[in-house]
Formats: structure tokens, sequence, C-alpha cells
């Protein structure tokens, strides 16, 4: 892959307009979503380059990616859509099973150990549904001490297979929370 980076940036370069883009995103928006290669967080809601700022993690976990929003507030941002997928590979194990799959991987070496337990919770979701693991990020960004208080937070869930989001959190408040979501 890293063989054709410089070659794949040429052809992107020889053509390249958005050199005047502004720092701030023009729609004042960020759009947090998971690292899947799958998921277009761009291209699901229409929104081009310069538009938007982009925070991605695995999972598309707020409590990841606070210090961005923060950052990206700074910025200007006023607006937060908290996008989850379908087929997800953090809904597929527990914290638990990954600590110990990374600790078993290393043999239990003490540095490993350590970083392992200094993280803590790895923000999977296994046996959580979709919607309320979007409605718990989206309720962790409007009760956040950093987030700014007016800032619009709204929970989407994307389909892989279909191309299609669903609003499942809106700005009014409502919510599809209740007892199984966590964080």
């Amino acid at each position: 892959m890293t063989s054709t980076f410089l070659l794949n940036n040429a052809k992107y370069a020889a053509n390249f307009d958005q050199g005047a883009l502004a720092l701030p995103p023009s729609k004042g928006a960020i759009v947090l979503c998971c690292m899947d290669a799958r998921v277009d967080p761009l291209g699901i809601f229409g929104l081009d380059i310069g538009e938007a700022h982009v925070i991605r993690n695995a999972g598309g976990r707020a409590i990841d990616a606070i210090r961005s929003i923060v950052i990206s507030q700074g910025f200007g941002t006023s607006e937060i859509a908290v996008v989850h997928h379908t087929d997800c590979g953090g809904f597929t194990f527990t914290s638990d099973e990954i600590s110990h799959k990374i600790k078993h991987g290393a043999h239990d070496e003490p540095a490993v150990v350590h970083a392992v337990d200094s993280i803590g919770d790895w923000g999977t979701q296994k046996g959580v549904s979709l919607e309320n693991s979007v409605a718990v990020d989206v309720e962790l960004l409007r009760n956040h001490p950093l987030v700014l208080k007016n800032t619009k937070v709204t929970g989407w869930v994307y389909d892989v297979r279909t191309g299609r989001v669903a609003q499942t959190v809106r700005d009014d408040g409502y919510s599809h929370l209740n007892e199984d979501a966590h964080l």
C-alpha cells in the first residue's frame, strides 16, 4: 500500500482545487463516526470537503472524541451528528474480551498488561442495540462540561448494506435511550 501513496497523491494533487477553503467548516458541523472503512461520513449526508469536521474512532464513540470536539468548537462548530453503523466490529466483543485477547497475545508482558489496564473500558457495545449506543453517546455530549451548552447533538444509524441513514435521536431531546444502554 505504501508504495502507491505517492503515486496516488500525485494524481489527486494534479486536479486539486480546494486549497482556498477556509479553516472552519462552512456548515459549522461535526460528524462523529466509526473508523470503519465502509463508512463515508461526508457522503452519507451529502457534504463536501470543507463543510464539516469529521472525527473518527473505533465505534464512533463520544468519550474518545471529546478533545477533538472541544478543538472543533473553537473553530465555531455548533452541531454534532453522532453516527454509528450496522455490522460494527465494536458490537462483537466486550471490553473484557478485547483486554484478555491483547494481554494473552503479548504473553502477559507487564508493560502491555499495564497499558491495557490503564485503558479500562474499550467502549465496546456487545449486547447493546445500535439505537441505545447512539443515544448514550448523544447524552454524554449533551451533558459533557467541555461541550458548549447550545450545541445541537443528533444521533444516527447508518446501514452499511443499503447506504441509508436513519435519525434515532432528534435535537429536541427525544431519544430511544433505555436501561440496556451504558457508557
